[in-house]
């Protein structure tokens, strides 16, 4: 199932004015961050070539690496196959990271298709491919594809954000927050949002960055 597709700052209005309603947690938070940003990405192989550089490297360093494949023209699926590890690591990726990329780009994935395919379908396409984990499939089905009712369980600022919010004794792991969440439905995506909302606001209280 596809289910709604978030294009627009009113879609996530919509979802927000939905959650106010379900959850009154949720309408305690959404007074505190006021509207929820879009945060809508691009969709296909770069962004997640750019989801494999960015794991486990600080911000700038992802940019720096980021820049030099731009600059190289390895954004693409033919010439990161057609390059050698050597090359790939010269810009800037670990051996690891450069198997990724060329996992990727010869997994022959076809991304025009994905936009029309069911949620799951998205997800277990995508973590076929080495290097692409649940959390990175959940983000790209959320934020590239736009989907309304996809949640991120194994992300731990949302983990933290539901233990503050909800009041509980410690984070929920994975799959307890997964059937959480059930009850979010459709509007997951912009539960999500709200709570990454939230996280930020609750952090700045505590004094923590």
């Amino acid at each position: 199932m596809i289910g709604r597709i978030i294009e627009t700052e009113a879609c996530v209005a919509e979802g927000a004015a939905w959650l106010r309603r379900a959850e009154p947690r949720f309408a305690r938070a959404l007074d505190l961050t006021g509207p929820l940003p879009l945060r809508r990405r691009p969709d296909g192989f770069a962004q997640l070539l750019s989801a494999i550089v960015s794991q486990q490297v600080s911000v700038a360093s992802a940019r720096a690496i980021w820049a030099r494949l731009e600059a190289a023209g390895m954004v693409a699926p033919a010439p990161v196959l057609a390059a050698s590890e050597e090359e790939l690591r010269s810009l800037g990726l670990s051996r690891q990271k450069a198997s990724y990329a060329r996992a990727l780009a010869g997994a022959g994935i076809d991304f025009d298709a994905l936009r029309g395919a069911p949620t799951d379908e998205v997800i277990s396409t995508l973590v076929a491919v080495k290097g692409i984990g649940i959390w990175t499939a959940e983000i790209y089905a959320m934020f590239s594809l736009g989907r309304a009712d996809v949640f991120a369980p194994g992300d731990l600022a949302l983990q933290e954000a539901v233990r503050l919010l909800f009041d509980l004794p410690e984070r929920p792991r994975d799959k307890a927050l997964r059937t959480m969440a059930e009850a979010w439905s459709p509007w997951r995506s912009v539960a999500a949002r709200a709570l990454w909302a939230y996280y930020h606001v609750a952090k700045q209280r505590e004094g923590i960055a």
